[in-house]
């Protein structure tokens, strides 16, 4: 007896129904990963690895990074980074909504845009998502920096920062940066190492602190005396 084609046809979509309902609830499972892993992380004995050391692990190239607390630091280096990437980190709840604006207006006018990551930002894009220049990756970077920030202290989320750093290919944290490049520890950096260490932190495959242009030197300059002055300002930290 042949079957009816109505019941033929059934069998097929009722496969990719249930193939659309894996691909929906792996998409939410993955959107849930880092909301559970920001709990992980709050953990000060917990010690997170970026998707970009990941990728190296993957790719079997290693890499070097030595974890170190972030009252062993010392304060140039904090004062400097602090004071060079996000000098409102104190005061904000993860996005810094003033300069957010301002990027805003930029891009509806059709300008060039500068960076504007807050610090927490960048924490949350470099443990949880993908690099380079997305208006997707944006909007899941803001509202996961908003829940990282409520989740986390000041203190924790700036520990973790400079744990997952960049600081030259394949070399990630403060205290292996500033072994690689100056061949001290990190706590041991001078406050003119610490502010070359803080402006290679945009681009450290092309810039090198030990090794510093003449722009380098000037912006170096002006991180320097900033974190001379942080005072108020990384009070959070302290």
């Amino acid at each position: 007896m042949v079957e009816p084609r109505h019941r033929t046809r059934a069998k097929p979509r009722r496969l990719l129904r249930r193939w659309l309902l894996r691909v929906v609830a792996f998409l939410v499972l993955l959107g849930l990963l880092p909301l559970g892993l920001t709990l992980v992380y709050a953990v000060p004995q917990v010690r997170p690895v970026s998707t970009l050391m990941m990728l190296d692990l993957a790719t079997m190239r290693g890499y070097d990074r030595r974890w170190a607390a972030l009252d062993e630091m010392g304060p140039n280096i904090v004062n400097a980074v602090m004071m060079s990437e996000d000098g409102q980190f104190c005061s904000h709840r993860g996005i810094d909504v003033v300069e957010f604006r301002a990027l805003l207006e930029e891009a509806l006018a059709g300008e060039a845009t500068r960076g504007g990551s807050t610090i927490t930002m960048q924490t949350v894009k470099n443990l949880f998502l993908w690099h380079g220049r997305s208006y997707v990756r944006k909007a899941i970077e803001l509202p996961l920096a908003v829940y990282f920030d409520a989740v986390l202290s000041k203190k924790r989320i700036l520990e973790v920062y400079l744990n997952i750093a960049e600081w030259a290919p394949g070399v990630y944290g403060a205290e292996a940066g500033a072994r690689y490049h100056f061949g001290v520890g990190v706590n041991e950096l001078t406050p003119r190492q610490a502010a070359l260490m803080a402006v290679t932190l945009p681009n450290p495959a092309t810039r090198n602190p030990a090794n510093p242009t003449a722009n380098l030197n000037q912006v170096a300059n002006t991180i320097e005396r900033r974190a001379r002055g942080a005072g108020g300002y990384v009070g959070c930290v302290r």
